[in-house]
């Protein structure tokens, strides 16, 4: 059974070299980063950028089912941590929609942009302008998009309820949208604690949930990816669902069927072992 790797001196010496390495590994890659096209080609590229992180990281990835190939399809998943970030383009190829604040970010906004991620301004007053560039997006490219419509990343206890205001472009369109369920587990499959999940793996605000442990230290971006690297990484068990019929649905109905079907399946699967 898995646990949480006890800190010392060497998982902290170990996860210094390997956040170097990660560093020196952006700075050598930036200038193809920045001759690459945007477009399907930089979409393509970031898989093998993130493919290097999840492997210093110590992250493994399992998937059952599979993506539609449906296009225009926007996929929508739980969301854990910023390791989702790497791991969907890993597995499915693919790019995100993105909360604005993301965008200022110093290198990380500037490497999103190139890697296809669309940046959305959430409040009220830019809503339809932020929806409609999604829209416009999904209907140009061939690869899935990604999106969280919780609006933030949780303790891992719960599924939170989706932001309706993220599907008024999905009413009444060619868009498929198709749920996937997200799973941490230690890397021998075994099943995290929902207090473990939340004090170690889990990137999140305490404010911001509203059940389920709270983590005593709130961590940095770049401070939780250095954590788990001094933790060995852990397994994302991915489970890709059926998307479901919305036709005739309006935004309201499609957010809470699409947040049932999710929170439901992370539910049962959540304290059982990950599947072979």
């Amino acid at each position: 059974m898995g646990q949480v790797r006890k800190q010392n001196i060497f998982n902290t010496a170990g996860a210094a070299v390997k956040f170097a390495a990660f560093w020196v590994m952006v700075v050598i890659q930036l200038p193809i980063i920045l001759l690459l096209p945007r477009g399907k080609v930089s979409v393509w590229y970031m898989g093998i950028f993130m493919q290097i992180l999840l492997i210093l990281s110590g992250i493994k990835i399992r998937v059952h089912g599979k993506i539609s190939k449906h296009r225009p399809l926007l996929v929508i998943s739980n969301h854990i941590s910023i390791f989702e970030i790497a791991t969907f383009p890993v597995a499915f190829g693919g790019s995100f929609v993105a909360k604005k604040d993301i965008e200022a970010w110093p290198l990380v906004g500037w490497v999103a942009r190139k890697f296809g991620v669309v940046f959305v301004d959430r409040r009220p007053s830019h809503a339809i302008e932020a929806l409609k560039q999604v829209q416009e997006t999904l209907s140009k490219v061939s690869y899935p998009v990604f999106l969280f419509p919780e609006g933030t990343t949780t303790n891992g206890a719960y599924v939170k309820p989706f932001k309706s205001t993220l599907f008024n472009f999905v009413e009444n369109s060619d868009v498929i949208v198709q749920p996937m369920v997200m799973n941490y587990r230690y890397r021998d499959g075994s099943v995290i604690s929902d207090e473990d999940l939340a004090e170690h793996f889990g990137y999140f605000a305490n404010a911001k949930q509203d059940m389920g442990p709270l983590c005593s230290h709130e961590r940095s971006a770049f401070g939780q990816v250095f954590h788990i690297m001094m933790l060995g990484g852990f397994l994302v068990e991915l489970t890709v669902l059926t998307p479901p019929p919305l036709a005739g649905m309006d935004r309201k109905q499609i957010a809470e069927t699409l947040q049932k079907i999710v929170s439901d399946k992370y539910m049962e699967l959540k304290d059982k072992k990950a599947k072979k």
